[in-house]
């Protein structure tokens, strides 16, 4: 069982570095700076479709670690939105020391895992006309999810002042 177990694992593992190493080369991205010395341009690519404005984009810049079995982990580092001047698009570049977080809980007992340790998430409006660019470290890399709504909107209760 163990062994059918560390296979999926595996398989799993290869298939999200599989995933996270592929290549852009629908998109034409040679309008925005080349990366610095030290990082590398990823590039999220969405498809264009009438609904682009019922979606957003969440990515999250990261690293795989061996970590403990128990606690919880974030990366630290900033985030920042650039403005890519006469264009009207922006860009992001995230920085980092490298330094991680965590939860303190003892877990003695605990096996370690490998695990896609995170900053804290960007959530933006999906553009299926443009790519979302990133400048990250080497060594690091960015996942992301597509959230979209069916469409309803409610309204907000008001509260009021009770005498």
């Amino acid at each position: 069982m163990m062994k059918k177990v560390l296979a999926l694992a595996v398989l799993f593992m290869g298939t999200i570095s599989g995933v996270m190493a592929q290549t852009i080369t629908k998109v034409d991205v040679s309008i925005f700076p080349k990366p610095e010395n030290g990082y590398k341009q990823v590039v999220i690519e969405v498809p264009h479709s009438d609904l682009d404005s019922s979606k957003k984009i969440e990515f999250k810049v990261g690293k795989w670690m061996e970590v403990d079995g128990c606690n919880y982990f974030n990366l630290m580092g900033t985030l920042e939105e650039k403005d890519l001047s006469g264009w009207g698009y922006t860009y992001y570049t995230f920085e980092t020391k490298g330094e991680v977080t965590s939860t303190m809980m003892a877990c003695p007992d605990s096996e370690k895992r490998n695990l896609f340790v995170t900053a804290l998430p960007q959530l933006t409006r999906y553009n299926g006309k443009m790519p979302i660019v990133i400048y990250v470290p080497e060594g690091y890399d960015v996942t992301y999810s597509i959230y979209k709504t069916d469409g309803e909107e409610y309204k907000a209760l008001e509260v009021r002042n009770r005498k």
